[in-house]
C-alpha cells in the first residue's frame, strides 16, 4: 500500500546489548547477513553498528518494502542461526515500525 506522500515501509530499529567482550564477534556475525538481506528484493537497508563497545550496545537499522520481505529475511537459516546463538546472551530493544508517509526530511 502506498501513501499519498510516498511508499509504505517496514522499519526495524533499536539496540541490542551483548556482553562487552563479545561485541566484535556479534557485529561480525550480524554483518555477515548483509548479503542474505541484499539477495531479498524487499530489502532497502540493513545496518548494524557498534554504538558503545564498553556497554555492548549495537544499533540496528533496517528498512523493508513489506512485512513479507522482512518475514522472508527472518526465516533464513543465517538469521535464525544468529537468533539461536545470540538470543539467550543479548537484551533486545529492537522494535518494528510501519512508516506510512515516507518523505525527504529536508523537504
Amino acid at each position: 500500500m502506498d501513501s499519498p506522500q510516498g511508499r509504505t515501509a517496514v522499519i526495524v530499529a533499536g539496540r541490542v546489548f551483548v556482553p562487552a567482550e563479545d561485541v566484535e564477534a556479534f557485529i561480525a556475525e550480524a554483518r555477515a547477513t548483509y548479503p542474505v538481506a541484499a539477495a531479498n528484493p524487499g530489502n532497502v537497508l540493513i545496518s548494524f553498528s557498534v554504538e558503545d563497545a564498553a556497554a555492548g550496545a549495537v544499533t540496528v537499522l533496517e528498512q523493508w518494502t513489506s512485512q513479507e520481505a522482512l518475514d522472508r529475511h527472518l526465516a533464513t537459516p543465517e538469521v535464525q542461526a544468529i537468533f539461536a546463538k545470540w538470543g539467550p546472551r543479548m537484551r533486545n530493544e529492537v522494535r518494528e515500525f510501519d512508516a506510512l508517509d515516507e518523505r525527504d526530511p529536508r523537504a
